[in-house]
This record gives C-alpha cells, structure tokens and sequence, in this order.
C-alpha cells in the first residue's frame, strides 16, 4: 500500500499549567497526528512549512534503505524546508512493524513536533504474542511554559544549562500541578481486557519512568523490535526509545494511578514534577477513589538497570537476532562534556559547556552532508573522525586538567556491508550522565554493558552474542559503557548523536558515511526533485 498524508506545520495557541503559548504543531495538534501503516508499505508524507522556523521531519528508528534523502535531519541529509517550502517524504517501511515514531529534527521544535508511527504486520501475520484486544499510543513529553526556543538561546548565550521543564506530558496533559487543577489522561478500560500500550518517550532531555498502580506489563517489543516477553511494574523508557507492553485488566473495577517521573543518578538538575494520568474501568463513578502508586525514586539505578538487563532479543526462527560475530571495525567512542573559552559567557565565567564524542564537538555544516557526498562538494566535511580517544585517561574517573575539545565537521567512513563493534564510553568530565545515543539508518545489538572503564581484554568474555536486544536508541550508562554491533549495509550519511536534546545542541554528535556497495541494490537512490536547498 502506498500512504498519503499531509503535515501542516503551523502555529497553535496551546493552554497548559494554565498557561498559553503559541507553539509548533503539525495540524494544530499536540501531540502530533499518529501515522498508521503496515511492514512495507510505502509513506508519502507532504510537509508544509507555515511558520517562521526552518523545519525538517525525522521517521525516528525507520531503516531507510537507501532513502537518506527522507530522514530527516537538518543539515545532515537535507536541507530544511525554509518558511513557506513543502517537501514530501517518500520512504517504504521495508521489513520493519512496531511503534516508531516522528520528531522535529531541528533546533528544539521536537519539545512539540512529534507523534507516533504504528506500523502493524503484514496482513494475516500475527503478533507473536497474545493477541491484544485492544491499542493505545501513550507519548511522554516534557511541557515548558516558556517559548523552547528562548530557553535553549537563553542557555546558549550564558553558557550554561537550559532550564529544565515545568512539567511531564502523559499524551499532551499533565495532570494536576502545583496549584494548576489540570486535567490528566484518562486511558478508560474494560475488565478481563488485554491492551497493547505503545509507549513513545519524546521528552527532551529525560529519561522516565512509568507505572501504572495495582498492575504489571508484560514487555514485547522496544524500538519496533520483538523481545523476549517479561513481566515489571516499571517501565524505564529513554528519549528517542519506545516500547510495546502488554496491560491486562485483571481489576474489577476502580481507578488507578498511571505516573510518569524521571530517572537521573547524576547530580543534575531535572524537572521533578510527576505527571498523571488514571486507568479508569468502566462502570467506576469519577467521584470513586483513586488508587495509588508511588513513582521509583529518581536516583533508583537499581530499577533502571534490572528493567534494562531483562531486554533480550526474541530470536525465534521468524525472527532471529542476526548479531555479526566478525568485525571489520572496531571503535572506540567516549561520550561526554566538556569546556571551551567563550568571552561573552560571563555567567559561565567566560566559559561554555559543551558536549563531544571522541573530544570532538561536532560543527553542523552549512551544506547539508548527503547532497555534499553524493554531488562531490568538497570543503563541506571530512572523513577523519577519529576511532579511539585522542588521549587516554581515566574516563569515568574523570578529573582532567584540559576539558577543552575539538570542532569539526568530521565523518566516519564505513565500507558498504562492513561489520562494526562500537564500545560507547561515558566520561565523568564535569560529570557523569546516563546517555540515550541513538543511530540513524540502522538497528543495532546491544552486546555488553558495565560499569567504570571498558576492559578490551576482559569485557568481551562477557558479551552476549545469542540474543542480544535489538534498538536503535541505546543508553550509555552513567560512568560505565555499552557496546553496539551493527551492519553497515545502508549507503549513505547517518546522524549519530545524543538523544538528550541540551548534548545534541552543545555538539554531542557525529556521522558515519557509508560507501555505496558493487550490487543493483546497494547504492544511494537518486534525489528527490523537490529536496530542500540550503
């Protein structure tokens, strides 16, 4: 099936925490429209640029083989769609069913520009779980009450952090808070029922939790891949990742507390507010009370980590975990912040926090990088993004003398089909932080975590080859690190950076190029006509 839809980017007055702004939306609505589709169906999606911003769409966690030009990311495969332009994605959702889901890929529209991608199987092709009766998409969002744009400038010219959210959204609302009676979402039910929730966490810069009271999930899908079913209370659920859990209705009736509260055990400032919502089982009076649930606390590492070590690839013969087991490259990559001179910063003290990988802060190009590859523009980037650390030390340690870092618009150059081992290492430069890194144009397999400092001789004793958890967003643990594998079987220029929107901004960010290959099948698909100039 070919699917047409239209985004309408416009301004919207929004009143939430009894406060309005005017915002981005797509069609006025917030969150934006769900897409609906199935494995291999083809999506043209005409986006038409009404506001003053320059915009770009990301189809966050869709393969795009060998369709770059539809990814999304400003200035990384495209130019964005100035004020007034209309560009149309056109990609096929080629061997991929899950929950996805679609962002602003620029600036920090994402705050407000975002909905989910449901794609379901192939007709006549059934979940390989229990059959839900019924689907809900459930999108967590984080809500500012000023304008996203000013708080992310305001930070920038200060040189310190932005300021963090007013309040968590549970599918655009908040429930109450501090002395603003707001509505919560209200997810109504019927009991002996199975639903299938597609979560989404589309908050900036917060990795949540989410429970609902007096009931378990059963865990089957993450990034729009099958997992291993397991049954939790709480659900640990990074920006950038979404996750597929099964709610059974096992209550007679009542209303329950859903909540949504962040996790960080770093000491960084987070928006603490709790949102709410309620399960509410039919026939149960809106004046009936609540049950309760208390959120994990927001340092509780030992909840994240027991929800995060139980993913495991579902691996069955329909769909096996193809973990390569030879590599071609192997990488070494620190993740983390840093401090570079800037005279005009004087709340930072003449200085600017900035983010780097490899202690390289990426500079984003004024020529998009995949128009600049394909049409042979040179001076735009370079292919000498280094695979180790320019200087080796004790990374998750953390006390260097020199936190300054690197600027460059540097790539990574990949073969077509190379097999790539990529070890992510947190540092504790300024301090040491959970980082959700997310990779466009593939998947990749999870094949080691730990704390501390990679041990390149002892680590990978440990690895788990079998079954893996497939994604495409993964988080580094706070002063520890994670190995990804992945094939690089996608021509073409692919974004990999922080999903935590402050370090993709302060430059925690770089690409990989990866070479056509020799086959029919194997090269980048010519540009679409009507793809944006810079």
């Amino acid at each position: 099936m070919v699917r047409h839809y239209k985004f309408n980017v416009v301004m919207k007055n929004i009143t939430r925490l009894c406060s309005s702004k005017p915002t981005v939306t797509v069609n006025g609505r917030y969150p934006g429209p769900t897409i609906y589709a199935r494995e291999d169906d083809t999506l043209l999606i005409k986006v038409v640029n009404h506001v003053k911003y320059n915009v770009s769409i990301h189809w966050h966690g869709v393969r795009q083989v060998r369709t770059g030009w539809a990814d999304g990311p400003a200035y990384i495969t495209q130019c964005p769609l100035q004020p007034g332009q209309v560009y149309t994605y056109n990609y096929t959702l080629t061997g991929q069913r899950g929950t996805l889901w679609w962002h602003a890929h620029i600036l920090w529209l994402r705050a407000t520009v975002h909905g989910a991608i449901v794609i379901l199987p192939k007709r006549g092709v059934p979940y390989p779980f229990p059959k839900p009766d019924h689907e809900k998409v459930i999108v967590l969002a984080e809500w500012w009450k000023s304008d996203t744009e000013n708080v992310i400038n305001e930070a920038l010219k200060s040189g310190l952090a932005s300021n963090v959210s007013d309040a968590h959204m549970i599918n655009g609302h908040s429930g109450p808070v501090n002395n603003c009676p707001s509505q919560g979402y209200k997810l109504s039910v019927t009991n002996g029922k199975t639903y299938l929730l597609r979560l989404v966490n589309a908050a900036l810069n917060e990795e949540l939790f989410f429970k609902v009271a007096g009931h378990l999930f059963t865990v089957v899908e993450v990034d729009a891949v099958y997992v291993k079913p397991f049954k939790t209370d709480t659900i640990l659920i990074a920006p950038g990742q979404t996750t597929n859990v099964l709610l059974t209705t096992s209550k007679s009736a009542g209303k329950y507390l859903v909540t949504a509260s962040p996790f960080m055990d770093s000491p960084i400032a987070v928006d603490n507010v709790t949102a709410t919502a309620t399960v509410h089982y039919s026939g149960t009076l809106s004046s009936s009370p609540t049950t309760l649930t208390l959120p994990p606390p927001q340092n509780a590492t030992t909840i994240a980590n027991n929800f995060t070590n139980s993913l495991r690839s579902l691996n069955s013969k329909k769909y096996p975990a193809l973990v390569p087991t030879t590599i071609d490259h192997h990488l070494f990559f620190t993740v983390g912040l840093g401090l570079n001179p800037c005279p005009t910063c004087k709340a930072g003290n003449g200085s600017r926090v900035v983010a780097s990988i490899n202690n390289v802060t990426f500079t984003m190009p004024k020529t998009a990088l995949l128009p600049a590859h394909y049409f042979n523009i040179s001076g735009v980037f370079t292919t000498d993004f280094p695979k180790n650390p320019p200087h080796v030390f004790n990374y998750s340690g953390g006390s260097v003398t020199n936190m300054a870092t690197e600027t460059g618009t540097r790539l990574y150059k990949l073969p077509y089909n190379a097999t790539v081992q990529l070890v992510l290492q947190d540092t504790g430069v300024i301090a040491p932080e959970n980082h959700p890194i997310h990779l466009h144009g593939f998947n990749f397999f999870e094949v080691g975590r730990g704390l501390g400092n990679f041990n390149a001789k002892k680590d990978p004793s440990n690895f788990n080859l079998v079954d893996p958890v497939e994604r495409n967003t993964i988080g580094v643990p706070s002063g520890g690190w994670v190995v990804i594998r992945f094939r690089a079987d996608n021509p073409g220029v692919w974004f990999m950076h922080c999903h935590l929107e402050v370090h993709t901004t302060w430059g925690l960010k770089m690409a990989f190029l990866v070479e056509n290959g020799k086959g029919p099948n194997q090269s980048i698909l010519p540009p679409p006509k009507d793809l944006p100039k810079c």
